[in-house]
């Protein structure tokens, strides 16, 4: 492989790389397609594959043949107006929910944490290394995976060159690459020390027992408790916690993937009453639409609302609300100091006519600036005051942001010049 190769290849990320491929090769296999494809080839291959595949998957499927025709500099049949309708009337005529994973709850977490500490305990007294290891893996795994709100391919490409542990303080996991990491720069990620199924303390047993000191945490182990030198892969990860939930008794195991544990720590932080803007900081949403597709609410049926507004019936008690489980042990949010920056917004519309600015001025706002708690400071909407955590992520978040506004700006036609700048520090981005 070339430099040239070896550069663009490292622009995209392995799992999407994968997932293209398999991606183009069901459009010329099983679609008997060719590349490359015109639109109606493309609205034609949907059509065949509508009542058997999710639209989500179908829409994957557009995403990749999008990608090889820019890659390889044919024009893009994906962006024809027909696929567009095409996906559309899927859309309609085979509607369907949206499958998500359950999230692993706080007292099943703490179950399985238990029983794969007892599990490991058990079987170093009867000197079954194998057995040892994989369990303290697996308690590793998932309380990391847990506390950290980690995705599964972020928890996998964890290596141990770039763990830093402070006993009975936290860890630092630094990330090369990442899904928010639209600048590759990296990201480093703070793991508590907690009093009770601690992270921290099942990484370190892990590290200990498996001896490792560089390269993937989480690798395969044999049946002779040797470990393996490549990172487990993420295709293993769901089948992996399905067996670990059905060892330790939890029901219906097969409900469990590996999003179970970000999804479980999202509801958890939610109940817990931390703020909107702290948990996307902390679990790495860039926008409240991410959000809430992981927050589910806490009574979602309104029955504690409803129940209360009854009427009381004469000469009975009052009716049953009910009741909630006592908070658990709460997480406080990361306390990071916060730097106030200045948002300037200067919105023109390239086409003749000037109608819209208002419109478009307001949908930045309100999607993009809203969800970082930005505030208008001027009557024209053009400057608003934000502050944010003055971490290792700013640079990133602020890129983000610029990247989001320019990008939507420009879909609609208007030229947007925007720049952030450090209210009582030098630093400024455009």
């Amino acid at each position: 492989m070339s430099d040239l190769e070896r550069y663009l290849d490292a622009a995209s990320r392995e799992n999407t790389r994968s997932s293209y491929a398999k991606a183009v090769k069901h459009f010329e296999v099983e679609g008997e397609g060719l590349l490359p494809a015109t639109a109606d080839q493309v609205a034609a291959y949907l059509a065949r594959f509508a009542p058997s595949l999710a639209i989500s998957t179908l829409r994957q499927r557009v995403a990749a043949l999008s990608a090889w025709h820019r890659d390889h500099g044919f024009p893009d049949p994906t962006k024809a107006p027909v696929v567009r309708k095409v996906l559309k009337g899927i859309q309609t005529l085979h509607p369907s929910a949206p499958r998500q994973a359950a999230p692993l709850q706080l007292n099943l977490l703490g179950q399985l944490a238990d029983f794969l500490d007892e599990a490991a305990t058990l079987a170093a007294t009867r000197g079954d290394l194998a057995s040892e290891r994989r369990h303290r893996r697996d308690r590793a795994l998932v309380l990391v995976g847990f506390w950290r709100a980690f995705r599964t391919d972020e928890l996998l490409r964890l290596e141990v060159q770039y763990l830093t542990i402070v006993p009975g303080q936290g860890m630092t996991c630094f990330l090369p690459q990442s899904k928010g990491d639209r600048q590759a720069e990296g990201m480093t990620y703070r793991v508590p020390a907690l009093s009770r199924w601690c992270p921290v303390e099942a990484m370190t047993d892990w590290l200990t027992i498996s001896e490792l000191t560089s390269g993937p945490v989480f690798r395969s182990i044999d049946v002779n408790g040797e470990v393996g030198s490549n990172g487990l892969h993420a295709n293993s990860i769901p089948r992996l916690l399905r067996q670990i939930f059905s060892q330790a008794g939890l029901a219906s195991p097969d409900q469990y993937s590996g999003h179970s544990l970000r999804r479980g720590f999202a509801q958890w932080a939610n109940a817990q009453g931390w703020d909107l803007k702290s948990l996307m900081e902390y679990v790495g949403w860039k926008d409240i639409a991410s959000a809430m597709r992981y927050l589910d609410g806490t009574d979602p049926f309104a029955k504690h609302r409803i129940e209360s507004a009854l009427p009381i019936p004469d000469g009975t008690m009052e009716p049953a609300v009910e009741a909630r489980p006592p908070a658990p042990m709460a997480l406080p949010p990361p306390a990071v100091p916060l730097v106030d920056l200045e948002v300037r917004l200067v919105l023109s519309n390239q086409r003749a006519s000037k109608s819209g600015t208002g419109k478009v001025r307001k949908i930045l706002v309100s999607s993009f600036l809203a969800p970082l708690a930005a505030q208008q400071v001027d009557a024209d909407g053009t400057s608003f005051d934000l502050s944010l955590p003055d971490d290792d992520l700013l640079d990133e978040t602020v890129a983000e942001l610029l990247d989001d506004l320019h990008r939507f700006a420009g879909n609609h036609h208007f030229h947007l010049d925007a720049d952030v700048r450090e209210r009582s520090g030098p630093r400024r981005w455009e």
